[in-house]
Order: structure tokens, then sequence, then C-alpha cells
């Protein structure tokens, strides 16, 4: 997700994406109620929850440039 308010990326695994924005957008996160609204910018299925948190780490290590090369590239992918 996206903040332009704040012009920064929150990485998370869920296993309800909708759920999950409507949490970060009421405000109920603390984490990210500063940054409202939030706005999906790129949701990866994963198989299993111990893939999730794998990718959700990776993403998380990532600096601002790869983490937008990687939403760019995935995002085109899911098009297909």
């Amino acid at each position: 997700m996206y903040s332009e308010k704040l012009e920064r990326y929150y990485k998370g695994y869920t296993q309800n994406i909708e759920k999950r924005l409507l949490r970060h957008n009421s405000g109920v996160e603390n984490y990210t109620s500063k940054g409202v609204p939030w706005v999906l910018k790129l949701a990866i299925k994963k198989s299993s929850k111990t893939e999730a948190i794998i990718l959700e780490r990776k993403l998380k290590n990532l600096n601002r440039v790869r983490l937008e090369g990687f939403i760019e590239k995935y995002s085109s992918n899911q098009d297909d």
C-alpha cells in the first residue's frame, strides 16, 4: 500500500486484503493512521503463510527504487 500523504509504502501480508485496506484507511491501525488514505499498489497471492512472510521480509529490505521496480514489474505481469 502507498500513502501519498506520507510518501511511504507499507508492506505486509494478510488473508483478506479488502479488510486489511479498510482497517488501515479507517485509522484502526495506529502505525498507518497518519497516512490515510492508503492505496493498494500490488497484491500477490502466495500458497502458504510461510511464503508470504518470506516475500514480505524481502520487500521490506528493498530500497524505494527497487521496490517501485518490483511493483511495476509484477503489477504488469498480473494483467496477463
